[in-house]
């Protein structure tokens, strides 16, 4: 790779640092593994974004998002797993010991590889979202759609994860609008269908929001809109041309225009990922990918639950994987015929 090797072989590294590299690093150090985890650019992953989790086992009173990260980053540390700042750019599979090329340009060497670097939610780009997320802004309807009893809500997108929000959230709130910036869903018929026959949902066709009002003390007020009818009315604003422009009033916005997973570093190597880049596990393996010693854990290989809790038990498997793993390999090692001919001597 034409990068300084740092020194030693690891057993395990793990690629992220949300619940599920977490709870992978925390079943891996206590089974005396010590794994390193790299902490890449979103340190504690999807779950820092939300002020308040409610549904995570062991917290009727509920625990923040940060807060239940930096608790078990230090639970972790007390069994004897190790924090590093890092992105991995790219990494080479071929034979054991992995290596893993940082954008620092060190190269890290494991036995064993856990993949938990995430799923990043897509952003519209709207005014002020930066600094409204996890305050009535959210990316997770059935992460944070109980808080918003009663609201009138935005569910921004035109796809099957919007309408998966919306449908979610009508159960819940007193309106659901539906901003979609064209006049027909891209959702399959049968998920636009369930939405259309919801009473609680509504569309705003060939709209985009364009900034996001409140802030962090009053959680978010409202959103502006705007439209054309022709569709795409922020692209048709920046070319210059005339776009009617609306506030609303609302108690919280959902963007559901789907995530991205985070396995870019994974593209020239065997490991099997969908059309969309999320892990493939084996048939019948619970993490194990199809490049042996190499695991997946969380939402990058779960486009479905996305759910701290399913997170969390994803990265003990895969740390529970791992480790079997390793086990039979020091098995056959010291069963070759070098090994034990180096033992007799």
């Amino acid at each position: 790779m034409g990068a300084t090797h740092t020194e030693g072989v690891y057993h395990v590294v793990i690629v992220g640092s949300g619940v599920a590299g977490l709870s992978a690093a925390v079943y891996a150090a206590r089974a005396d593994l010590e794994p390193l985890v790299l902490e890449g650019p979103e340190p504690g992953g999807q779950l820092t974004l939300t002020t308040e989790v409610e549904n995570y086992l062991g917290f009727p009173d509920g625990v923040g998002g940060m807060e239940l990260v930096q608790r078990g980053k230090e639970q972790a540390e007390r069994f004897g797993a190790t924090f590093r700042h890092g992105v991995v750019e790219r990494a080479s599979l071929e034979e054991s010991p992995f290596a893993l090329e940082l954008s620092s340009g060190d190269v890290l060497e494991t036995r064993a590889l856990v993949v938990a670097s995430g799923a990043s939610a897509r952003w519209v780009g709207a005014t002020n979202e930066d600094e409204m997320m996890g305050y009535g802004l959210s990316t997770c309807a059935t992460c944070d759609g109980a808080f918003h009893r009663g609201d009138d809500v935005l569910v921004i997108g035109g796809g099957d994860s919007a309408m998966e929000e919306a449908l979610f959230l009508a159960k819940f709130a007193d309106s659901v609008t539906v901003v979609h910036r064209r006049d027909e869903l891209r959702a399959s018929d049968i998920m636009a269908r369930r939405a259309r026959e919801n009473e609680s949902i509504e569309f705003r066709w060939n709209a985009e929001l364009s900034e996001i009002h409140g802030s962090q003390e009053t959680g978010v007020t409202g959103g502006t809109l705007v439209t054309h009818p022709a569709g795409h009315p922020r692209a048709r604003l920046e070319d210059g041309k005339s776009v009617e422009t609306e506030r609303v009033d609302v108690g919280g916005i959902f963007y559901g225009v789907g995530h991205v997973p985070n396995t870019e570093f994974l593209a020239e190597t065997s490991v099997e990922r969908d059309e969309t880049g999320y892990l493939r596990t084996e048939p019948g393996m619970a993490t194990e990918t199809a490049v042996p010693g190499v695991f997946g854990a969380g939402d990058v290989m779960d486009p479905d639950y996305r759910q701290a809790i399913t997170a969390a038990g994803t990265g003990s498997m895969a740390a529970l994987d791992a480790e079997s793993w390793l086990e039979e390999r020091a098995l056959e090692e010291e069963s070759t015929p070098a090994a034990a001919l180096e033992a007799s001597q």
